[in-house]
This record gives C-alpha cells, structure tokens and sequence, in this order.
C-alpha cells in the first residue's frame, strides 16, 4: 500500500483497484507487518469465520460465504455502487425526553425468528401499549450470534444475524413513520478481542492490549475484576475519542439513530484504580467531563438527540449530569418488587424518590424503571416469594398480576420518563436465570390469550395514554405531595385549578384510607366509570389489598369494563363470597349498572345478559376477580325495548335479575 504523511500524528495508506464490478462484494483484509490480519474497524460488514454459517438465509438472503483456507479472523466487504435506502419518513421529531416512554428490547428474545422484518410487524402492539421510543439493545457486531450484545468487537457494522442494513433502517424509518423513537445501546467501555482497535496493539491473537495500544488501557481502570468486560477504552485518548466521535456520528446520520442508552458510563475514565473506588461510584470530576464531550457530540448531530446513561453513581454526580441535559437510568426494580411482593418494613418498598422533585432535581431526567434486562423478572419474585394474609396471597397469579396493576398506577403517573422491560406489561414470569442468565428465553406472545394477562396490557395502555392526554400527570410544573413509604401509598396532584387524588394499597390487608380532598365533588372515579361525591374532605376509603383508586375533578376516559378494582364504602360491607345488588337505573336507557361485590380472593365471575326467550345476547362479563366492589355497566342502545336478566354465576352460586329498558 501507498503511504503519506498528513500531519504528525496521523498517515493514510491507500491503494488503487481496478476493473471492480458495482454491486459486487468483495472481502478483504488487512496484513500488517506481516503478522496481523485484521478487517477494517470501520467495515459496516464483516464476514465471521465461526458464527455466519449458523444465520439463515431467510434472515440474511444471500450472504457472502467466509473465505475458508485463505485467512483466518474476521474479514471486512466494502461494495461500490450501493444505492442509498430511501427513507419514507420525513422530518421526524424525537419526543421531548421528559415524556419518554421507552420500551427495552432485544430482538432475539422478542420475536422467534429475530429478524427487523418481523420485528416491524410487531410495532403495532408496541404503538397501542402507548410507547414513544423503543430501545434496542445491542445491535452493532458482537461475538457470537445469540447474545445480549454487550461484547462488542465491530463499532460501525451491524449484527447481521438480526438482518441487513436496509431492514434496519426500513425498521427505524417504520418507528418514525408511527412516532416512535429508536435508542441505540452502545457500549463504549469496553471492546472484546475481535475488534481490530484490539488486536493491532495487543499480546497474540487474543490477549489484552499492549502499551502501545493508543485507544486501550493495558488494565482495567477498575481493581474489582467483577467489572472488568473485555478491554477497556482509553477515553482519556485523543484517538479514541475520534473513534467514539465518529461512532456516533455514524449511526445518527446513516440510520437516523434519535439517540443511545450508553452502557456502564461509571466506567468511562480511569482515576477508579488509583481512588480505590470499586465500581466507580465516587464522584469524578474527569468523567464528568468525558461524559458531556460525548453528550455534546450526540446534540451536536442533533439538539434533540437523546443521551441516556447507565450510571447509578454518587447523587452529586449524577444530579449534575442531569443538569447538563442528559437522562440518568433510574433503577426502582427492588422497591416496586417489594410492594408488589407485599413488603414494607423500613426502606422496602419506599417509592420517595422516584418523583424528581423529592430528589431535589430541577427535571425529570430520571429513566425510572420496574424492570431492566438486568433484573429478574417482578412476577417471578412474586410467585416465588409473595406474601399472603387470609384470602389475598400474592403468589396466586391472578392476584400478582392485579398488583402489577397498580405497580403501574404508581410507576406511569409520576412526571417523568419511563422504561419497561419486554413483556413486562403481560406479567412474563420467566426467570432471567432460566437457562443461563445470557441465553435465550421464551418468548411468550401467547400470553396474550390469557384474559388476566390482556388485562394488564390494557391497563398499563390506559395509564400511559392518560398519562400522555393530562399534563397534571406528565408535565414538571404538575405539584404532588407524596405520601410513598408506606405499604399504602398516595398522590396529591395539583395543576392549572385541577386536581387528582392517587391511592394504592401494597398491603396484603384491607386498609382504611383517609383522603384530604380540597373539595367534596364532583370527583371522577377512574374504575367506577362515574362521578362520585364525598360528604366531607377527609373521607375514609376501604382498599382492598392490591388494588388502587384514582380520582379526578376533571373529565377522564374510563377503562374498558373488567380491567382491575373498585371502592369499598362503608355501606356494603363485603360478603363471605358473593352479593348482588340492585342494578341502577331500573328502569333504564340506554345504559344500567350491574352492581356486585366479592368476598373471596380471585373468584370466576361469569355475567351473561338474555332476552325474554332465553337466548343469550350478549356475555358481559368473565374472568376472575379479587376481593372487592365491582360496578359493571351494561349499554342496551342497540336493543329493543323489554324485559331483559341478568344472570351472575361463580362456582355453584346464581342469580338472577330482571332489568327493563324503555326507550
């Protein structure tokens, strides 16, 4: 190759080729002082020696064979002539990232066949859950096929076992087209020894980097080997903050990236060692520095662009980050898991900090999450582990999922952005130990047939679009006064001259709330589906355990009828199992109300209306219920008028109503 000196600090080889074919492949490496081979660390595709014979074709259609018994490591293609995909969305806007909901996903654990095509297809059920942002993890190459991705070897070439390049910007253009953000997990703490950053300055083909190294430290910045991943970037370098630079820049302006969740930035800079800080928790003044040369790269591609770090560090340090416009992982998985566990004893479930302002922050740039790819799942803590008193015993998974239920009330109406694991929103109960903590995990979209777990689905939908339509829910200047430590816990909203009132009962016990309320009514009952009006401003609410209520003096949307619980008053006071009350109006039109309350923990409820012949025109209810009061509405608008029953069964127990309409 032809060399020329740019400047003291940098030299370009180049070559000259003849006769190339456009839209041709063509692989190549290079062979340096005639001892390394390496591909280009700036392909954006490599052929892999080990693992491309085992990606179908069905996922990477006609894919360049691997150059068997010429060469040996990875080896780069480059292609002249490509034609540029033609993006179809145009002048997409990233959603402001103090309303973020984000979606955490790997593609290999989502859908079976872990192809973007497919992956489109599911964007639908990602859109009506209410998401504005899906995070991938992973995507550029990592070694090996089946992987979370977090051992990266390839910055600038995608993972071809997802499929190509233009399905991955036929699936980031398909998220736009539908007003959903894509958020890149890049991991720029470390790289593994496939990389070429590694192995031009390295011992043998695989060890670790040499002195010479100029984008590696020899040693990890951390004395803890349980943070030691592969080799660890010299963010200090100025080449590698070149490489960093042009990373990002890259996947912004080719695939049109709005954004990156940076893995492990406690990691980036390398004063750990010597400070004797053993995961980086201390405050550091050179990483923080390090850390807003990236974010202001990412803004400097786009003013919009989101920077998310995974830094759970010193709160000085985090709060300052957060000050300077980057959003900070916030990981509530062991609180929430306690309440919904139904364990309270001092810190267990205290949801205090959760909401910004108690943290002392002037936004909301914390990414408060349930659950990450790094926990184990909530539901299987619950099942495993739940608590029981009398008929309400949180290992039942009805009841569990109830309780999710309400974890969700908490976790979507406090002002700030949002991360859900995948299939968090089913109840997916699936240990992130089952068959090893990094291999493959079912993927359970059949869980959708399961009434109880659509339940969940819908109801998290629900609390993420009134979350999104009510700004006393989503915006900063929203004032709440939080009561979030005990197993009860409470929300007193104030916005603009309205007002909302959020209770939620972790305990395993029926708890007497009292809720001071700046005015008697009316007050819009979330699950009632009506307006309710109290007789003082401090009235007293029986909360079944589980279960949640939200009031508001402003008009809402209700749920869909079945979704989750309903108040308790003093005046019904629960049976040992089941007792129907009066419906009302009776006589009506168009609509009644069937009133019901339950006595025993997740009883089958089955509500069917017929007509005067017997014939059953329509079921209006079944499924199983928690202890509670439940008002079920009925709209005959498309009947005749008549004689109607309403016949309610569970087990051995029927009744039956007569109810007219007259129109």
């Amino acid at each position: 190759m032809n060399r020329d000196k740019i400047n003291d600090d940098s030299t370009r080889w180049w070559i000259t080729l003849s006769g190339l074919e456009v839209g041709k492949e063509y692989a190549f490496q290079y062979f340096v002082d005639g001892k390394i081979r390496i591909a280009d660390p700036y392909a954006d595709k490599i052929l892999d020696p080990w693992n491309d014979n085992d990606i179908p074709d069905t996922i990477y259609p006609g894919l360049k064979p691997y150059p068997n018994g010429k060469t040996k490591f990875p080896v780069s293609i480059f292609e002249i002539g490509q034609v540029n995909y033609n993006w179809g969305t145009k002048g997409y806007s990233i959603p402001n990232k103090e309303n973020l909901i984000i979606y955490e996903l790997l593609i290999r654990d989502f859908v079976s066949d872990h192809h973007y095509k497919t992956l489109i297809d599911s964007l639908d059920y990602l859109k009506n859950l209410g998401i504005n942002a899906i995070e991938l993890m992973p995507f550029n190459e990592f070694e090996g096929n089946s992987s979370w991705g977090y051992n990266p070897s390839f910055l600038f070439a995608p993972d071809k076992y997802y499929g190509t390049k233009n399905e991955l910007k036929a699936f980031i253009d398909s998220c736009h087209s539908n007003g959903i953000a894509v958020i890149m997990d890049l991991v720029l703490n470390h790289a593994y020894g496939q990389s070429p950053f590694v192995r031009l300055y390295n011992d043998g083909d695989y060890g670790k980097p040499t002195e010479e190294n100029p984008w590696f430290n020899r040693d990890h910045n951390f004395a803890n080997k349980n943070a030691h991943w592969g080799y660890d970037w010299d963010h200090e370098s100025s080449v590698t903050q070149y490489v960093i630079d042009r990373s990002i820049t890259y996947w912004m302006n080719e695939y049109k990236i709005d954004g990156f969740r940076f893995d492990f930035t406690k990691g980036i800079g390398n004063n750990f060692k010597e400070n004797n800080d053993e995961w980086g928790s201390l405050y550091d003044i050179d990483r923080i520095r390090l850390l807003k040369r990236i974010a202001d790269h990412v803004w400097a591609q786009n003013k919009n662009g989101i920077v998310i770090l995974e830094h759970l560090a010193e709160e000085k340090e985090e709060k300052e980050l957060a000050d300077y416009g980057m959003l900070m992982w916030a990981n509530a998985h062991y609180n929430y898991g306690e309440a919904v566990m139904g364990y309270h004893g001092g810190t267990q479930s205290n949801l205090s900090w959760t909401y910004f302002k108690n943290r002392g922050w002037k936004r909301p740039m914390m990414v408060t999450y349930m659950e990450s790819h790094d926990e184990e799942r909530i539901m299987v803590k619950a099942l495993k582990y739940g608590a029981k008193y009398g008929n309400h015993n949180v290992k039942n998974l009805s009841v569990a999922l109830e309780r999710m239920k309400t974890a969700g009330a908490l976790f979507f109406l406090i002002p700030g952005p949002k991360m859900m694991w995948q299939f968090g929103e089913i109840g997916y109960d699936i240990s992130i130990d089952y068959n090893g903590r990094l291999a493959e995990k079912p993927i359970k979209w059949d869980y959708l047939n399961d009434r109880r777990r659509k339940d969940l689905y819908d109801t998290w939908s629900y609390l993420i679009n009134l979350q999104k339509q009510h700004p006393i829910f989503h915006n900063s200047e929203s004032t709440l006064t939080t009561w979030l430590s005990n197993s009860v816990k409470k929300i007193k909203y104030s916005y603009n001259d309205q007002h909302a009132f959020l209770i939620a009962n972790f305990d395993v016990k029926m708890k007497d709330v009292t809720v001071d309320l700046p005015h008697i009514g009316p007050w819009h009952h979330l699950f009632l589906g009506d307006t309710i009006t109290f007789n003082n401003l401090s009235p007293s609410i029986k909360l079944s355990p589980g279960t949640f209520i939200l009031l508001t003096d402003f008009e809402i949307d209700y749920p869909q009828k079945g979704q989750t619980h309903l108040l308790i008053n003093d005046e019904n006071p629960i049976p040992s199992k089941i007792s129907v009350l009066d419906n009302y109006p009776n006589p009506f039109n168009p609509i009644t109300t069937i009133h019901f309350l339950v006595g025993n923990s997740q009883t089958e409820i089955n509500i069917n209306i017929y007509d005067m012949k017997g014939r059953l025109i329509e079921t209006l209810f079944s499924d199983y219920l928690s202890i509670g009061e439940y008002r079920l509405k009925w709209n005959a608008e498309n009947r005749s008028s008549g004689i109607y029953f309403v016949r309610i069964t569970s087990g051995d127990f029927e009744q039956i109503q007569k109810i007219t309409l007259i129109k």
